[in-house]
């Protein structure tokens, strides 16, 4: 499958290749195609680079992995038609960063970040994903408690069914919570991460739902 992945920073490097390690092609966009060029390398013809318009084009399934400053006007670049029926899973966190770290939310709690990405681009399948754990563990998780849950959400049945695909050749067990409005719940739910993080100065956790 093609894979198009807007945002080249470590998240989005990340999903890069961890979507190669598990046989897809991936084409990364960015503002600065030139920065990813040894990434782009490494993996041969697998991997390519281009604008945010060239990847949103490329992707069958499209990964929105931006800082969120930058969400709004990456996906004007990319061109809503790019979108049209897509699958976009949105890895964003609405973080404001204004008053120093630990960031707050910028967007909450009567609305969210992932209700946002829906109405920019109201022709696409949303899905809210890979936004509570960072980066270094969405790949093939490894805990003594077992596979870690990724909460997902979004309106579009299909398309969680194929994020639920992905999670499952990730290393994750998947929980979906419902509609796109549950981006309410999950993006404070990653600053529950992010504050643990900032506490203990280590990113290795992620959540688990226990059952009886």
């Amino acid at each position: 499958m093609k894979i198009g992945i807007l945002g080249s920073g470590d998240v989005g490097l990340k999903l890069a290749d961890s979507f190669i390690a598990t046989g897809h092609s991936v084409k990364i966009g960015t503002r600065s195609p030139e920065k990813v060029a040894s990434w782009t390398a490494k993996h041969g013809n697998r991997a390519s680079a281009g604008s945010f318009a060239d990847a949103a084009s490329f992707g069958e399934i499209i990964m929105l992995a931006t800082l969120w400053e930058g969400t709004p006007s990456a996906l004007k670049l990319a061109g809503a038609k790019n979108f049209s029926g897509k699958v976009v899973v949105d890895v964003t966190n609405p973080l404001d960063f204004s008053k120093g770290a630990p960031p707050g939310l910028a967007v909450g709690h009567t609305d969210s970040g992932g209700e946002t990405v829906q109405r920019l681009l109201p022709d696409a399948r949303v899905v809210k994903a890979f936004n509570i754990v960072g980066n270094p563990q969405m790949f093939k998780p490894d805990f003594s408690g077992g596979p870690p849950t990724m909460f997902i959400c979004g309106n579009d049945g299909c398309a969680k069914k194929s994020v639920t695909e992905t999670l499952d050749a990730f290393g994750w067990e998947t929980v979906d919570i419902g509609g796109i409005e549950g981006s309410r719940l999950l993006e404070p739910l990653a600053m529950l991460w992010i504050m643990y993080y900032f506490k203990t100065g280590n990113g290795n956790h992620a959540f688990k739902l226990l059952r009886k």
